[in-house]
């Protein structure tokens, strides 16, 4: 977001505007000069939260979904380390994208969509993660950062408009010492000082002032002229586009008065054309901006989208024009019929202080948004994230607008999804489902406001029911709440399409993550990384903020705190369990040998497959062959068969554990008997030769050496194979088949 290239301007050429302080004596005189000050709080930086996101996030893995509790410990002496010195520390997160801004918005998605793509190209290449030049944050980082700073104290806020323009107007209401960020936008705020978040040195609590008065100074400018400015340099309201023929202008009269100009720079001649140009503007300090605009050579239409942009940085007591409608939320008339005032004072409640998730930009605006994922756009077995939580969303929206099923008058929810091979030319219409119960459609009211145990259970009802899960209301309170939302989640994902093995990866993390300190886990070591496991970490991530919507819109049956990552999940632990099992290692070893933990796993996994047996889903056995073209290049230690003998040689069958070779039938509710697998493979053979021509690659197979004594730990160097086929391409293929695992299609919605 900002003023492309102002920032960069204002470092080469204006040095004496960018001055490096130190924090703690800046603190100081704060105090100092607002003793008597009303609204004075101490010292208080405002952060943005967003800007911050890629510098909190140090952990060194970053592309298996998110190394969570490591990532806890960052924030914590981050935190600290303000609190230490006396600063009050106020996060601000972004809570909408602005309609006016869906164009810059888009732009970005598929600038990001094109570096996925090469980030899992250098995964099935090299089998590693690529350098920080590929750097991206895990998926729900700033959702959950959120909950997780809340948890730590702080106070939090998420925008129910532009979040820049919110963090500078409280700055200057409550005379806050500075803004902590990384946006030249901050720069035109005429507000608190703006501190860089990119050259904050924690250990010494120096960073860098970008001083706006010197800079205006430097250019000839005076404060309330920056906003005129940023819109002609071009800004995410007014692309530089659109003034283009306005800076041409500036920049023709520039050159002809300055033949010789000192800064030879492109960019830096741009920007002191320009002001040169809007100071001419001015005939006096008092002269009103629309009066300006009318002055200048613009069609009506500019001029209306150049006076909103200007409207976007004044803040509140600066209006000389009217702000008008910019931020109105048109769409919050149409959806205001469908819920009580009560709810709606709620939502916007909940919203803003950052504890609901999804229902504000559904009752409030109708429309949805998720950024990017980590999703293989070569990988046509599994959905993206958006499809295989579509049915969860439009549950979501049935309670939330109580929709009853019929097509008269139903409100449709603008999504605005990124996933591969969506174009973001415009959002997906998506339809509210109903939530139906024995006892009836719930009542939105009731279910946020009601009290008494019956009103518990409702909301517990309603809750596994938009996940598809009635069936686990039994577990409530025989397990650890995170557990049973683990076990919805994961069963929910089965649901659509993933693999037995892929089933034991997430339970099997899930339960021994527990035992895992953020050191441990820190210093996992894995022989190479598989790029289905990294989708379907990142797929794991994206399922919890759902979670979370659906928590949030049945009343909070669950505490909000058992859905965060960093009870439930790891991205290192996962990608470990993931090799181990699609390896065929046997269930003891997965979980690490730990009696009580494999009684639990089993116990999860029992209830998972007689929930989808009860939906007509049979889990089937897919162990993916780890790079079978490169399986050459690996290091096989000759004593890994002897300690696991469900390994045998040949084909896939081969990776099966040494519990599905001897029948794990026996317990209740278990994988498939040998006479299912039997059928299913009669029912499926076509399908099944198609998945061994895409899966089976001929040769030997990767086997894992003494992976699983280190997995969990240990230092030893593995090699690393560096890639994996994964079949077919989607272009010969067709976008986003399903597998071939179910006897059925997906759940409707999907």
């Amino acid at each position: 977001m900002g003023v492309k290239g102002l920032q960069n301007f204002m470092q080469r050429c204006c040095p004496e505007a960018c001055v490096t302080v130190d924090l703690r004596k800046m603190a100081s005189q704060h105090v100092a000069r607002n003793t008597t000050s009303a609204h004075s709080t101490g010292p208080t930086l405002v952060v943005d939260g967003m800007a911050c996101l890629c510098h909190w996030y140090t952990c060194e893995n970053w592309v298996c979904g998110g190394q969570w509790r490591e990532y806890m410990d960052v924030l914590k002496s981050w935190v600290e380390a303000f609190n230490s010195i006396g600063i009050r520390l106020v996060f601000f997160f972004d809570g909408v994208v602005e309609e006016q801004k869906r164009q810059e918005w888009v732009k970005r998605r598929h600038r990001v969509n094109g570096q996925i793509s090469k980030i899992f190209r250098h995964i099935k290449e090299h089998g590693e993660q690529p350098g920080r030049e590929l750097f991206c944050l895990p998926s729900g980082l700033a959702a959950f950062t959120s909950f997780a700073l809340r948890s730590l104290g702080q106070e939090v806020f998420c925008s129910v408009q532009e979040a820049d323009y919110e963090i500078a107007s409280y700055a200057r209401q409550h005379c806050c010492m500075g803004i902590l960020g990384q946006d030249s936008d901050f720069i035109i705020y005429d507000s608190a000082p703006y501190l860089s978040v990119e050259k904050l040195r924690i250990n010494s609590f120096t960073t860098v002032l970008y001083d706006r008065q010197r800079f205006c100074r430097a250019i000839g400018l005076a404060v309330p002229q920056l906003p005129l400015l940023a819109c002609l340099l071009g800004n995410d309201v007014v692309s530089k586009e659109q003034m283009q023929h306005i800076r041409n202008n500036a920049m023709a009269t520039y050159r002809k008065n300055n033949p010789a100009p000192q800064l030879g720079a492109p960019q830096a001649q741009m920007v002191l054309a320009v002001s040169q140009y809007v100071s001419s503007l001015w005939g006096g300090e008092e002269e009103e901006t629309g009066h300006i605009l009318q002055c200048m050579n613009l069609s009506a239409p500019h001029r209306e989208l150049l006076k909103r942009g200007i409207c976007s940085y004044l803040l509140p007591g600066q209006e000389d024009l009217q702000r008008g409608d910019i931020s109105a939320r048109p769409s919050a008339i149409a959806l205001k019929k469908y819920v009580s005032p009560e709810i709606l004072k709620a939502c916007r409640e909940k919203h803003v202080a950052a504890e609901g998730s999804m229902v504000y930009p559904v009752v409030f605006e109708g429309v949805v948004q998720c950024s990017n994922t980590l999703e293989d756009e070569q990988d046509t077995e599994l959905l993206p994230q958006a499809l295989v939580f579509k049915s969860c969303r439009q549950r979501i929206y049935g309670l939330l607008l109580d929709h009853d099923g019929s097509t008269v008058d139903t409100p449709a929810i603008r999504e605005w999804f990124v996933f591969p091979g969506n174009p973001l030319k415009e959002p997906h219409m998506v339809h509210p489902v109903p939530v139906n119960l024995p006892c009836g459609r719930p009542n939105l009211d009731l279910l946020w406001f009601g009290t008494g145990s019956d009103v518990s259970a409702l909301r517990l009802t309603s809750f596994l029911t938009i996940l598809d899960c009635q069936d686990f209301t039994e577990l409530y309170g025989s397990i650890e709440v995170s557990l049973l939302a683990v076990l919805c989640l994961v069963t929910y994902i089965v649901l659509q399409a993933v693999s037995q093995e892929d089933v034991d990866a997430y339970l099997s993390q899930a339960v021994c993550l527990s035992m895992k300190s953020p050191q441990e886990l820190q210093y996992i070591k894995l022989p190479f990384l598989s790029s289905r496991a990294v989708q379907l970490g990142s797929l794991y991530v994206r399922g919890l903020s759902h979670l979370l919507g659906a928590n949030c819109a049945s009343g909070y049956p669950l505490p909000n705190t058992a859905l965060m990552p960093w009870h439930s999940f790891d991205g290192q632990l996962f990608q470990s369990k993931y090799l181990l099992a699609h390896s065929g290692t046997e269930t003891t070893v997965l979980l690490d040998s730990d009696s009580s933990r494999l009684s639990l796993f089993l116990h999860l996994r029992e209830k998972l497959i007689e929930t989808c047996r009860k939906r007509g889903r049979v889990l089937q056995s897919r162990p993916t062959p780890i790079a079978p073209e490169q399986s050459h290049k690996s290091t096989s230690v000759p004593g890994y068969r002897g300690r696991h003998a469900g390994w045998t040689s040949g084909g896939c069958e081969g990776w099966r554990t040494r519990g599905e070779v001897r029948g794990e039938h026996q317990h209740r509710g278990g994988w498939r008997e040998r006479g299912e697998e039997r059928t299913d493979r009669s029912e499926n053979d076509n399908r099944e030769r198609l998945w061994d021509r895409g899966h089976r690659g001929g040769g030997q197979h990767f086997h894992p050496s003494t992976y699983p004594e280190h997995h969990s730990g240990g230092l030893h160097n593995m090699n690393r194979p560096p890639g994996q086929s994964r079949g077919r391409s989607y272009r010969s293929r067709g976008r986003y088949q399903l597998a071939p695992r179910w006897s059925q299609p997906p759940a409707p919605g999907t």
